[in-house]
């Protein structure tokens, strides 16, 4: 096995690291003798009272560190690359794939496909398992690294085939059992797509799915994301109001099955199928503990009932408001929710005046509806003109992840000098909803 070098990035102020001399630049190459592969290589083989740490200093110097420690107890140190691995990139060619249909000239990250198995684990990605050799399931198990969450799209094997562009899609699929024999928690994803693997399919992948609760925690169902920029891509149609009430159907039929059978809902719709159905959101009980938060399950109803918590404290409080106007934009998706939020704010605090502005993406096109995926330039272009108040509400998914700065790079400075006016950026939280129209 090739000999990596995992350069040290920072090592914390009275850490074990420090009290060995450990440095910023310093490589670790070996632990007991055992090359590391990856982070979870790393965490594994500390995890000791004795260890023997093989450093490189930067003059090309080695130290063969003798270390005892409490069992569990960290070294303090951070790497310049987090998983300490390459990123592993799909080779899939999959039909529904939303990175295929961006547009040129956004920056580089946001073309890169990953299908990497320790995301899966470490930042809640999505895998599809065709990427993942039995090296790779054999240290899952050997670790038991859970949750795994997983792209199934459906159990039929030559269908997911045709919908990965990938022939070892169908095989791919006995790597479940594997994990599930071994004890290893999972979640599941299918993005449906219209007249491909909806109805009788979806039904089938339902049932087969089912096959492994408990182990198997929930399975989200989401539309397929459909872009403007498809030229020649494989052919797929947007899901229209009786389709979602069919697939509704479908979905909580089988949420009554398995609720009876195994006391969990199991197969969940993302809040899409709702509002395009025209449906109402289920309540809270049905969605779990919210296993699918990041696939947009259940987002509208916990901003819902954190809300109304929220705002039953500060109504029964001694807060008063002083008059003032604000502003708030947000997707087509969640926008009628917000915009009876807002109106039960301003009910209830006659001072406040809020105007509740709905951005379509015109960037994208406007079959995209989540506020996640909008972008500076429409929100400006959109909000140019209008009554903005004293100040600018937006969600916080519409930024880049950590920083100030929008999917097409406008940041939210420039966005505040354009639009002259302050902007508060909102948590995804119905809590912070309230505490920031009132400016708390």
């Amino acid at each position: 096995m090739s000999r990596k070098e995992h350069v040290v990035k920072r090592v914390l102020e009275g850490s074990i690291g420090e009290e060995l001399e450990i440095e910023v630049g310093d490589k670790v190459l070996e632990i007991d003798g055992t090359v590391i592969e990856d982070i979870f290589d790393y965490q594994f083989l500390i995890q000791d009272t004795y260890i023997e740490m093989l450093v490189e200093k930067p003059d090309g110097e080695q130290w063969l560190l003798e270390i005892d420690k409490e069992f569990d107890e960290d070294l303090g140190i951070e790497f310049e690359n987090g998983l300490m691995d390459e990123y592993r990139h799909c080779h899939n060619k999959c039909i529904f794939c939303f990175i295929d249909q961006m547009p040129e000239g956004m920056r580089d990250t946001l073309y890169f496909k990953d299908d990497d198995s320790r995301l899966s684990f470490l930042q809640g990605n999505y895998v599809t398992l065709t990427n993942m050799s039995d090296h790779d399931i054999d240290r899952i198990v050997r670790y038991h690294l859970s949750p795994i969450n997983i792209s199934f799209q459906t159990m039929n094997p030559q269908l997911r085939c045709k919908m990965l562009n990938n022939r070892f899609a169908g095989e791919a699929l006995k790597k479940v059992d594997v994990l599930n024999e071994a004890g290893i928690t999972m979640n599941g994803q299918i993005v449906l797509c219209k007249g491909i693997n909806d109805g009788a399919e979806l039904e089938f992948s339902i049932r087969e799915l089912m096959k492994y609760i408990p182990n198997l925690e929930s399975v989200s169902v989401v539309p397929v994301g459909l872009s403007k920029y498809r030229d020649g891509l494989y052919p797929l149609e947007a899901f229209e109001k009786e389709d979602a009430r069919e697939v509704l159907e479908i979905i909580h039929r089988y949420q009554k099955e398995c609720f009876e059978k195994f006391g969990t809902h199991f197969i969940h719709a993302s809040d899409e199928w709702y509002i395009l159905a025209e449906e109402e959101l289920p309540e809270e009980e049905r969605y779990d503990g919210y296993l699918q938060l990041e696939n947009g399950v259940g987002m509208l109803r916990l901003l819902l009932e954190e809300f109304q918590e929220a705002f039953e404290e500060v109504v029964g409080s001694d807060i008063k408001v002083d008059r003032q106007e604000l502003s708030m934009a947000t997707g087509l998706l969640a926008y009628p929710y917000i915009k009876r939020m807002a109106e039960q704010m301003t009910e209830a605090f006659p001072g406040l005046t809020i105007h509740v502005y709905p951005i379509t993406n015109e960037f994208f096109g406007e079959k995209i509806t989540v506020s996640g995926l909008l972008t500076g330039q429409d929100i400006l272009k959109q909000l140019k003109g209008k009554e903005l108040g004293n100040r600018l509400l937006l969600p916080q998914n519409v930024l880049r992840s950590g920083e100030t700065v929008f999917l097409d790079d406008l940041t939210v400075e420039e966005l505040e000098k354009a639009l002259q006016v302050p902007i508060n950026i909102v948590k995804s939280s119905g809590y912070d909803f309230v505490h920031c129209i009132l400016g708390q």
